[in-house]
């Protein structure tokens, strides 16, 4: 992760990260609203690789996985244990997981990437496009400063490395070729929501939540927007219809601060 020294943005306040607590009111919220949700849309069943955000484990998305199985997707966890950063063999762990996945299925793979575990999706779409088929980010610090998050400190002491990290950025931080979606809050707790705006484009969109940073994976909104993504099919990419249920549950990421 980068930053440049003049670069203005920083993490969030304390008491947003003391809000963060609210993450066990959305889970409990996906519960409860768990049969609306089954009325959202059903895929085409392609394989979905979601990977953990930082020291977070497969246990962690287990709910998101559980949701996404149940609008028909293959949707499977990254298997290397908990997330402590890019450690030696992390990386290629990753690479090899979604080739076999891609192997397995004879068809492109979309990346569901939470918070660090989305930084890890850009990585892997810039280093083999032709094996994805779309990313989508929940909270990930992709731009901006290395240190514009409240979790530096945690991600320098267990991964071993300097969050400033030039050269994984310059591969994360560039729109990757394929469908992108970043689902960000501007009340996340821990990463600033402006590390986690994407530049609109062609196949590229930023999707706005009222969430905290830990109930990203969990929150109903969020995952109805995620069956509303990967549902689309291949090839015929539209951006994300807000409709009705905005501004309330999907605020216009565009508005200004």
């Amino acid at each position: 992760m980068t930053a440049a020294a003049h670069d203005p943005i920083k993490p969030p306040s304390k008491l947003l990260l003391l809000a963060e607590g609210r993450a066990l009111w959305e889970a409990g919220a996906a519960v409860a609203l768990w049969p609306l949700l089954q009325l959202t849309p059903r895929g085409d069943g392609h394989a979905v690789l979601v990977l953990p955000g930082l020291v977070a484990s497969d246990l962690s998305t287990k709910i998101l996985r559980r949701y996404l199985q149940s609008r028909g997707y293959e949707a499977h966890g990254w298997g290397l244990g908990r997330n402590f950063g890019p450690r030696k063999g992390i990386e290629q762990g990753m690479l090899e997981r979604l080739e076999a996945l891609h192997a397995e299925t004879g068809r492109k793979v979309s990346l569901v990437g939470w918070s660090l575990g989305g930084v890890y999706a850009r990585l892997l779409a810039s280093s083999r496009p032709e094996l994805v088929r779309s990313v989508i980010t929940l909270g990930s610090p992709f731009t901006g400063s290395a240190r514009a998050t409240n979790a530096w400190r945690v991600y320098e002491g267990v991964s071993g490395q300097s969050s400033e990290d030039p050269r994984r950025m310059r591969q994360v931080e560039p729109t990757p070729s394929v469908p992108t979606t970043s689902i960000f809050s501007r009340s996340d707790g821990v990463v600033a929501w402006r590390c986690s705006v994407e530049q609109p484009g062609p196949n590229a969109e930023n999707i706005e939540v009222v969430a905290s940073h830990l109930g990203l994976g969990t929150h109903p909104a969020v995952l109805y927007a995620l069956a509303d993504r990967l549902a689309q099919p291949e090839g015929t990419w539209k951006p994300f219809d807000r409709g009705m249920l905005g501004p309330l549950i999907f605020p216009d990421p565009a508005r200004p601060d």
